[in-house]
């Protein structure tokens, strides 16, 4: 096997907390339009628009709540009130100022890896917010490079592989998204390593590559440094 020389890391969910903000203002959301719909029928509309959106305002934030917007004018047939947008919008700016918190066993998994490999952030959202977290984090020195990017497709991997290392052949991706993290890395020639957060954003879910020779799922990000090593022999 060709040693590993550049380790990936997705963000969000990987190295700290963030779906469970999402879900935290989906469900304030689901209370400001009770009166109008259910929360099934509610939440199913949200990801519509969600999807719909994704081309216009990308990964993040900002496009969450602008689709929350957007739904609630729509099940509420142009009669949601000034008060519950106002709502959505304090909501989306308590979102962008959360602190950041950490998951288990990343400060020491980075620590024990970044000496042996050059290690890149490669996470998509909006810049400034995710600026924003690596800042907060207190990890931005402990990566070679950060890469925010728009998609995260085999091409953009095998690109940001080839700038900060020797190839997607030499490179492992790891992260808690299979669509964005594990298939396209792997289809870029390198290795796909899941580690599962227990919420999934339902645009991010895919059906795991279980007998690709380069997949591999750990349960926690600090089984990582063993992996490495087996792979790099040592």
């Amino acid at each position: 096997m060709t040693r590993i020389t550049t380790l990936g890391f997705d963000a969000d969910d990987t190295l700290w907390h963030n779906e469970r903000f999402f879900r935290l203002t989906q469900q304030h959301f689901a209370n400001l339009l009770a009166d109008y719909t259910d929360k099934d029928t509610l939440m199913a509309r949200l990801l519509e628009a969600e999807r719909r959106n994704l081309g216009q305002y990308g990964f993040g934030i900002k496009g969450f709540v602008l689709s929350m917007i957007e739904t609630a004018i729509e099940v509420t047939e142009e009669r949601v009130p000034a008060s519950v947008i106002a709502q959505l919008l304090a909501a989306g700016q308590d979102m962008l100022r959360h602190p950041i918190e950490l998951l288990p066993d990343v400060e020491a998994t980075i620590a024990a890896l970044a000496p042996s490999h050059k290690l890149v952030l490669i996470t998509k959202g909006d810049l400034l917010d995710q600026e924003r977290k690596l800042a907060q984090s207190g990890l931005g020195e402990m990566f070679d490079a950060v890469e925010i990017v728009s998609h995260k497709t085999p091409q953009a991997y095998a690109d940001i592989f080839t700038r900060h290392g020797d190839g997607a052949e030499a490179a492992l991706m790891v992260g808690n998204s299979m669509r964005s993290d594990v298939i396209p890395p792997i289809l870029a020639g390198g290795w796909g390593v899941y580690v599962p957060h227990g919420l999934v954003w339902e645009i991010e879910y895919a059906e795991p590559p279980l007998t690709h020779p380069r997949y591999r799922s750990l349960p926690s990000l600090g089984a990582l440094p063993d992996l490495v090593g087996w792979i790099d022999g040592s």
